[in-house]
C-alpha cells in the first residue's frame, strides 16, 4: 500500500552510509475550537514556484470538534482560475505527505497542471510540521509495509500517541478533506489518490459525493473491505505468482517457474517475510524484475535472485535484502507512526477491529494460521500471512476507537481506476474488486507497470487515460 517516496534513499543506504530519521515534532493540538474555515498564514512554498504553502486548521476529533485542534499544511497551485477548478491530488501510504510532492506532480502531469488547480495537503500525522514521530519504529520499518517492527517499537509508538492514537483514521482525513473544500471556496473538486490516496480519495467520495466531480484510482486499495483479510494481505501474497510467472514469459524467457522456486524458498528459509517485503519494494526500482543493472554492480534481477538460491546460491538475494531492507525513512517524508495509527484504528484482523481486547487477539491469530488453506496464500505460506507488519503491529497496538465503516459502499460519481499488471503493493486483483464498487467506473490496466502509475509509469498509457478522463 505504500508509496515508497525514499526508495532512492534505500539505494543510497546499500551505497553508502546513510543518517537516521529526521525528528519532527508531534502534531499541535490546542484546547480551543477550530478556527473559522480559512486557509490562514499563505507564504510561497520554499523551493516549488508557483505553489502557495498554508495552514488548515481542523478538529482533532470531527465527532467532538471542542475537543483540540491540528494545523495542516496545504500547497495551493497560484492559477486560482484554472478552467476546470480544483484538482485534489491525494499521496498514498499512509504516513506520505502531500506539500513536498506538489511541484514533481505538477511536472510530472503537465496537462493537468495546466488545466486544474493543484492542491496537495500534509494529511494529519503527516508532514514537516504534523509528523507524528516514532523514533524506533521510523528507524526499524520506515516506509515498509511488511517487515514487522519489534514489540518495543509498537511499545514505544503507543506510548509517544497516547490517546491521541484513536484520531488518525482515514474517516477523520476525510471530514479534514471537506474542510479543505470549503477553505477552498469551492463545491465540488476533481479527486485524484494513489495507493492508500485511493482509500481516502474513494472514502471521500461515498461520504460526500455531491462534492467530487470526478475520481481517479492509482494503484487501488479497496475502501471497503467485505472478506476481512486484506490486512492478511492474502490477495498479494498470490499475486506475487502471477506477477513473477508473467516477468519470466517476457522475451527472452526465462526457462523455470519463479513461482515454484519462490514456494521452496518460502518453505525452507525463515526469512520468507522479508523476502516478500523485498520484492514488493523491488518493484519500485525494476518492474521488469529482471534487469540487473537496476541496481548498481548488476546486483538486480529479483527472478534470478529466486531462482539462484533455490538452486542454492543465495549471494544475490541475500544481497538485495540488504540493499533494499526496511526502515531509516526521513519522518517528514513518511511517518511510520501515522502509519500504524491509521491501519490498526481502519482495519479488520483475524481477531476482528482494534476494539477488539489485546489479550484476545493472539488465540484468534493462530486459530487463522491453523485454517488457512494453502491456495489462500501460496507460493507463500499460512506463516508468511499471518507474519506480516500489518498484523503483527496491530496485534500489539494498545485498544483504539475503530473507525466508522462507511454507510454506503458503491462509489456514485465518475471513476477513473488504473492499475499496472506489475503491482505488488496494490496488486490488479484489488483494482478489479473496486471496480464492483463503482457503477460508473473504467479500469485501465497498464501492462508492465508497477505501483502508482502517474508518477512511475515508464509509457504513457496511464497518464494519457487520465488525460482523457479529466481533460475531455
Amino acid at each position: 500500500m505504500r508509496s515508497r517516496p525514499s526508495l532512492v534513499l534505500a539505494l543510497a543506504l546499500a551505497l553508502a552510509a546513510s543518517g537516521g530519521a529526521t525528528a519532527a515534532a508531534a502534531p499541535t493540538e490546542s484546547p480551543s475550537e477550530p478556527a473559522a474555515t480559512r486557509l490562514a498564514d499563505p507564504r510561497p512554498c520554499a523551493g516549488k514556484p508557483g505553489f502557495t504553502c498554508s495552514f488548515l486548521t481542523v478538529p482533532l476529533d470531527h465527532r467532538r470538534p471542542g475537543a483540540g485542534s491540528l494545523r495542516l499544511q496545504v500547497a495551493t497551485a497560484d492559477n486560482a482560475g484554472a478552467p476546470k477548478g480544483v484538482l485534489l491530488f491525494l499521496t498514498g501510504g499512509p504516513g506520505q505527505p502531500g506539500v513536498p510532492f506538489a511541484d514533481g506532480i505538477a511536472a510530472r502531469m503537465p496537462e493537468l497542471a495546466k488545466n486544474y488547480r493543484l492542491v496537495m495537503i500534509d494529511q494529519r500525522g503527516t508532514g514537516e510540521f504534523g509528523a507524528i514521530d516514532c523514533p524506533r519504529l521510523q528507524a526499524e520499518v520506515g516506509s515498509g509495509d511488511i517487515e514487522p517492527p519489534t514489540p518495543e517499537a509498537v511499545a514505544e509508538c503507543a506510548g509517544v500517541l497516547g490517546d491521541r492514537r484513536h484520531y488518525f483514521t482515514t474517516e477523520q482525513t476525510v471530514g479534514d478533506l471537506d474542510l479543505l473544500r470549503r477553505a477552498l471556496g469551492v463545491r465540488q473538486m476533481t479527486v485524484d489518490g494513489v495507493s492508500y490516496g485511493t482509500m481516502t480519495g474513494a472514502s471521500y467520495a461515498v461520504r460526500y459525493p455531491q462534492h467530487v466531480s470526478r475520481l481517479v484510482l492509482d494503484s487501488v486499495l479497496p475502501h471497503v473491505d467485505p472478506q476481512g483479510d486484506d490486512m492478511l494481505y492474502l490477495t498479494g501474497l498470490r499475486a506475487t505468482a502471477r506477477v513473477l510467472r508473467d516477468a519470466c514469459e517476457a522475451a527472452p524467457a526465462c526457462g523455470f517457474d519463479p513461482a515454484a522456486d519462490l514456494a521452496w524458498l518460502a518453505r525452507n528459509r525463515k526469512d520468507a517475510v522479508l523476502i516478500w517485503d523485498m520484492l514488493v519494494t523491488y518493484e519500485f526500482l525494476d518492474p521488469t524484475y529482471r534487469d540487473a543493472g537496476a541496481l548498481p554492480n548488476g546486483w538486480g534481477d529479483a527472478v534470478a535472485a529466486i531462482h539462484e538460491a533455490r538452486h542454492g546460491d543465495p549471494a544475490r538475494l541475500d544481497r538485495l535484502l540488504r540493499i533494499l531492507n526496511s526502515g531509516g525513512d526521513d519522518v517528514t517524508r513518511y511517518s511510520s507512526g501515522l502509519h500504524i495509527a491509521t491501519i490498526c484504528g481502519d482495519g479488520h484482523f483475524p481477531w476482528g477491529t482494534s476494539e477488539t481486547p489485546v489479550a484476545l487477539r493472539g488465540a484468534a491469530l493462530e486459530r487463522t494460521r491453523e485454517r488457512l488453506p494453502s491456495r489462500a496464500t501460496w507460493p507463500f505460506t499460512a506463516d508468511t500471512a499471518v507474519g506480516n507488519g500489518f498484523i503483527q503491529e496491530c496485534l500489539r497496538w494498545p485498544w483504539a476507537r475503530h473507525t466508522a465503516e462507511p454507510h454506503r459502499t458503491a462509489i456514485s460519481v465518475p471513476v477513473l481506476l488504473l492499475n499496472g499488471d506489475r503491482d505488488l503493493s496494490t496488486p490488479l486483483e484489488w483494482a478489479w474488486e473496486e471496480l464492483r464498487n463503482a457503477p460508473r467506473g473504467k479500469l485501465v490496466v497498464v501492462k508492465g507497470a508497477s505501483h502508482s502509475v502517474q508518477n512511475r509509469e515508464r509509457g504513457t498509457q496511464g497518464r494519457e487515460a487520465v488525460y482523457r478522463f479529466l481533460n475531455g
